[in-house]
């Protein structure tokens, strides 16, 4: 039941991070008409626009990634083959990144409230929209790894078939 919920919170953030990646291609387009074409005037707004995008586009993949278990997890041992040895593997990384994740979470919103007292040069629009993706990201990162710690537990315990 909790992975089907956390699955679809995740299907919501791909289908997001599609949207942005598509929304992304109109400021950067403009820019390049802009500078190499002539036709439209350069507008600065649009490279701020673009950074304010991408910086959520970056946020929301890495939170799929944690999801999917494809971000912040190097191998540099083979797969361990018992499931003891699997747990700490295994645990070990989602520990790790649960841990950079509370902190994230934690100051990011002492970041966010900085963000908030600033606005952006062109758009003047409030630098809390950019800032308040640390926090986010970081509560989201903390959420997926805890339940991937979980499920690992439960793999541990019960089987490789049993996850929640």
């Amino acid at each position: 039941m909790v992975e089907r919920i956390l699955e679809n919170f995740c299907n919501v953030l791909r289908l997001l991070l599609g949207v942005l990646i598509a929304v992304l291609a109109i400021p950067v387009g403009m820019q390049v008409l802009a500078r190499y074409t002539g036709i439209i005037p350069v507008y600065l707004w649009t490279e701020e626009l673009a950074t304010f995008i991408f910086v959520w586009a970056v946020m929301i993949g890495s939170t799929i990634a944690v999801w999917e278990g494809t971000h912040f997890d190097v191998r540099v041992m083979p797969d361990a083959k018992r499931p003891f040895s699997k747990l700490l593997q295994d645990g070990f990384v989602l520990v790790m990144v649960t841990g950079f994740a509370i902190l994230f979470a934690v100051y990011g919103i002492e970041y966010a409230k900085f963000g908030s007292i600033q606005n952006s040069p062109m758009m003047r629009a409030n630098m809390l929209i950019t800032h308040i993706s640390v926090p986010i990201a970081g509560a989201v990162w903390t959420l997926f790894a805890g339940f991937r710690l979980f499920q690992a537990f439960a793999a541990y315990r019960h089987g490789p078939k049993e996850t929640s």
